[in-house]
């Protein structure tokens, strides 16, 4: 019983973590329907801006305090995630808008590996694992005679307010309203006065800052980052986007809890489950679209005029 408990929880806690990420995938896909294959990287950005600060801004005093180094960690990697995220759409993407598809997916590609080394060449230690400050206590607490750190409740609560935050923000503001106007029909929108450009960096930047949030998750959990990380926790991501609905918030972070479960379950009682492990997200993903192409939380697109 306490093995199921504790794969429960790293499950949802890695799960938690993909759907932080996959949000970002399905805001920038339902509003132009592009794969942002660089949004892994975006996340990585953000675990070494957190990093970067803690280790080369913050004063040795404040770094005791996780009360205040925390959510200025949090901080920068939320706007360097951002950043980096609205200056892909502005330079790499936005030019090739009315291109045929297949131009930006080649982009997105060459986006990531960029940043990939840019970070491997600039940042120092890049090139091999950077350790992360151990921020947050290493206690926590039991249930079920299993100890659930207090990383791993950090993890779950930022990933739920954040999320719900979003959600709170895309269906109960104006601006909200302009990125589902945008979502269901661009031109549309574009008639009625809404500055759809606008509304495009706008979704770029809230899915940069979540993916930032899961950057830091990522090194409080593992105590290190490396610039290799966006690569298979983007995949990842985007599977889960797929998965819950492609295009829907509440759908992205359910199927970022689902891989999450299944990978954690996955590797303590599937035979070779460990060696696997990045396996069966994939195996669930086939499933779940031979039976049910738009996803677990997916509606059927109509056609635009």
């Amino acid at each position: 019983m306490s093995d199921l408990v504790q794969q429960l929880v790293n499950g949802t806690v890695l799960g938690a973590t993909f759907g932080l990420i996959a949000i970002g995938y399905t805001m920038v896909y339902g509003i132009i329907e592009l794969i942002n294959f660089a949004h892994g990287e975006i996340f990585m950005i953000g675990s070494y801006a957190g990093l970067a600060l803690y280790t080369y801004v913050l004063p040795g005093s404040w770094t005791t305090n996780p009360w205040v180094t925390l959510p200025l960690v949090l901080v920068a990697a939320m706007a360097a995630s951002a950043g980096v995220a609205v200056l892909a759409e502005r330079l790499a993407y936005r030019p090739l808008r009315n291109a045929p598809r297949l131009a930006p997916l080649i982009t997105a590609i060459g986006v990531s590996i960029s940043l990939q080394e840019a970070v491997r060449l600039f940042y120092p230690g890049g090139k091999n694992v950077a350790a992360f400050p151990r921020i947050i206590s290493s206690g926590g607490f039991s249930v079920g005679g299993v100890t659930v750190p207090w990383t791993s409740v950090f993890a779950v609560v930022a990933a739920v307010v954040t999320t719900v935050a979003l959600d709170r923000f895309v269906t109960g503001t104006r601006l909200g309203k302009a990125m589902r106007a945008t979502s269901q029909d661009r031109e549309t929108a574009m008639l009625m006065g809404i500055d759809t450009d606008q509304v495009i960096v706008l979704a770029f930047a809230l899915g940069g800052a979540l993916a930032g949030v899961a950057g830091v998750i990522q090194g409080i959990r593992f105590i290190s980052v490396d610039f290799h990380i966006g690569f298979i926790a983007g995949i990842k991501a985007f599977t889960a986007a797929v998965l819950g609905g492609i295009g829907n918030i509440r759908g992205a972070f359910v199927g970022g809890l689902v891989i999450g479960l299944v990978e954690a379950l996955a590797t303590e009682y599937l035979p070779q489950g460990a060696a696997w492990k990045d396996v069966w997200a994939f195996v669930v993903l086939i499933l779940v679209l031979t039976f049910r192409p738009e996803g677990l939380f997916g509606e059927e697109v109509a056609v635009r005029a």
